[in-house]
């Protein structure tokens, strides 16, 4: 059995992509690898204030990194895993 920090830290996960514009950043970013909020302000329909709060959730809870480039600051997947795990809750929604 798990232990209950590395519990803990799984549903700390869940809790992260528990929410629809969180669910749809990470679907946006399985279909294109990397998005900056301006791109991903026209097509949640959500302020670019929101989306960056959302942003900071899955920053902070290890879904997604970040990089600056001159003005901008992209974001994407951390790694394979939570692609994996994302998949896999998605179940095909990223296709669409």
């Amino acid at each position: 059995m798990k232990s209950q920090t590395e519990l803990a830290e799984r549903a700390e996960l869940l809790k992260a992509f528990a929410h629809p514009v969180r669910l749809c950043i990470v679907c946006r970013l399985l279909q294109t690898d990397s998005l900056n909020v301006s791109k991903m302000e026209s097509c949640l329909s959500v302020s670019q204030s929101s989306i960056s709060q959302h942003l900071l959730k899955l920053k902070h809870a290890g879904i997604i990194t970040s990089k600056r480039v001159k003005n901008e600051v992209y974001y994407s997947l951390k790694n394979e895993e939570i692609k994996e795990f994302a998949r896999s809750i998605l179940g095909g929604l990223e296709n669409d």
